[in-house]
């Protein structure tokens, strides 16, 4: 193989995605671009992915899909196949997401947990690398990780945990 398969895209299932859109657009001011609205909602952030001298490159950032858990879409069957429900308790995908320079970690969780959200954690510190986490569990049972870049020489704040 000489070019490797390329990630596109993420999905996160819901019970009711026209309201999982609004959710997603509220907590990180994305675009809810509903496709159709209560089948499939395609968040867009907007912006494009920095080169390293900080500019904009010509690669826009990635979507994230929300879609109907009880007919998940696309299928060759029109009414799609079991099972039709949200999953359980246990582990499922993680979705990590940068926070822009221009909002705060503050705001997202506790916007979020107005909307129904469960704060996972908050003010961690991962050296590997080398970033500061926060986590909630959104009402449908996703787990998003917010992500901050701590730079060359991290200064790690009191009563941050680390790892």
């Amino acid at each position: 193989m000489a070019k490797p398969n390329t990630l596109i895209f993420v999905d996160l299932a819901s019970d009711d995605p026209a309201k999982a859109g609004q959710f997603y657009a509220e907590v990180f001011g994305w675009q809810d671009d509903a496709r159709p609205l209560g089948v499939f909602h395609r968040m867009v952030p907007g912006g494009f992915f920095a080169n390293p001298d900080g500019r904009d490159s010509q690669i826009g950032n990635l979507h994230l899909g929300i879609f109907d858990a009880a007919n998940a879409r696309p299928h060759p069957s029109p009414e799609g196949v079991e099972p039709r429900h949200l999953a359980g308790d246990g582990r499922k995908a993680r979705i990590w997401i940068l926070v822009s320079e221009d909002d705060t970690v503050e705001r997202i969780l506790s916007t979020a947990e107005k909307l129904g959200a469960t704060v996972l954690w908050k003010d961690h510190y991962w050296k590997e690398f080398n970033g500061f986490n926060h986590a909630f569990r959104d009402p449908w049972g996703n787990e998003i990780i917010l992500w901050g870049k701590a730079g060359p020489e991290p200064r790690i704040p009191d009563g941050f945990t680390r790892e």
